[in-house]
């Protein structure tokens, strides 16, 4: 009765780890070569997550990771003016701290038995019990657990339900070495985030526990091809930040210093949600945790809500290890309940940030009353 895992993300990882745990096996299947074989993304706050970093039996390894200085928070308007500044003390509690998202991942790899993730099989199909590899094999399982992201090939066995565009779209940039190469800019932006919130676009900053920081300029209430008609050249990195900070007219010098220090890689990223509350009927043999259950607008709670998700899926799977129907049943019920919330949440958060006035609402929100 194989518990085959679809996917070596966050959600995926932790549920692996707690079957771990409680003395259960499993396999993970994932399509990269390696866990090197890309990038991890930047920073991640974990917050309601951190439960299932206990579960996991890692808050050690968790809290020596965690940067307590990520909790920092800096807002400004495009002309310059600070609205916000949050400077956490050093001896603060981890409530809300900032990991990198290659380090969390690391620590759940190294914390399954050897074997247990099988790099490079990409899932092409699945059902009746079988998975299928893009390399020709396949593989049995009594229960498959798909936790491949927003574009999951497990998902079609549940519900017919598909991401669709919420009218955001983002401009990645990255500047390496930043404390070295540009110091100001490193004061400036200071440990946490740095967030610069205008009308219909925003950018922030984020420091990165190796020395980076990542950039992201936002651009909201745009149609699905905004990306190929906003003039912004993807294969000439210089005229990229050209055209970028044309797009920000008016916006204080520092801030498009930003984007002009920044290296020369420039990545598009549409943001795509599955619709706030999604549900499917339990199926006896399949489930889904993470963001192909629930894709949600990057607020803070995706993350957070996969670990959760991988967790508690382990925790009903232990007290239930004879009677899979009855474990995800168990899971499905709490899932749902859980993570609609936290989607309608965050759904909430991105008309904020797309609406006129923006930055006086986060303000609000940050400082209520």
């Amino acid at each position: 009765m194989t518990i085959a895992i679809v996917g070596a993300g966050l959600g995926g990882l932790a549920l692996a780890r707690v079957l771990h745990v409680h003395g259960l096996e499993s396999v993970v299947y994932e399509r990269e070569a390696s866990r090197d074989a890309r990038g991890q993304g930047g920073m991640l706050d974990i917050h309601s997550g951190q439960r299932a970093l206990r579960e996991a039996g890692l808050m050690d390894g968790f809290h020596a990771i965690a940067r307590g200085a990520g909790q920092d928070m800096r807002l400004l308007e495009p002309d310059g003016t600070l609205l916000l500044q949050e400077d956490t003390p050093d001896d603060a509690p981890l409530l809300r701290p900032e990991v990198d998202r290659a380090d969390l991942r690391d620590l759940l790899l190294d914390s399954l038995p050897d074997g247990t993730v099988r790099w490079g099989h990409a899932v092409t199909s699945a059902g009746d019990g079988s998975l299928h590899f893009a390399d020709g094999g396949s593989a049995p399982y009594g229960l498959l657990v798909g936790a491949d992201g927003a574009n999951s090939r497990v998902r079609p066995l549940l519900t017919d339900a598909r991401p669709t565009h919420t009218g955001h779209d983002v401009v990645e940039l990255c500047i390496s070495d930043i404390d070295r190469r540009h110091p100001e800019l490193a004061a400036m932006v200071g440990r946490g985030t740095y967030w610069v919130m205008g009308d219909g676009l925003s950018l922030a900053a984020q420091r990165n526990g190796d020395g980076r920081v990542r950039v992201g300029v936002s651009f909201y209430n745009t149609r699905e091809d905004w990306f190929a008609t906003s003039g912004i050249p993807w294969d000439d990195a210089a005229a990229a930040r050209k055209r970028l900070i044309e797009l920000l007219p008016g916006w204080d010098a520092r801030f498009v210093a930003l984007i002009a220090a920044s290296d020369d890689t420039v990545v598009s990223r549409s943001i795509t949600t599955l619709p706030a509350g999604l549900t499917w009927p339990s199926a006896p043999d399949v489930t889904l945790v993470g963001d192909a259950a629930h894709l949600m607008p990057p607020v803070g709670e995706g993350a957070n809500m996969a670990l959760l998700d991988g967790a508690l899926l382990g925790l009903a799977l232990a007290a239930h290890p004879l009677d899979f129907p009855a474990a995800v049943r168990e899971y499905e019920r709490e899932m749902f309940e859980r993570t609609s919330a936290a989607a309608r949440m965050s759904g909430r958060m991105q008309e904020m940030l797309s609406s006129p006035g923006a930055a006086e609402k986060l303000l609000a929100f940050f400082q209520p009353g």
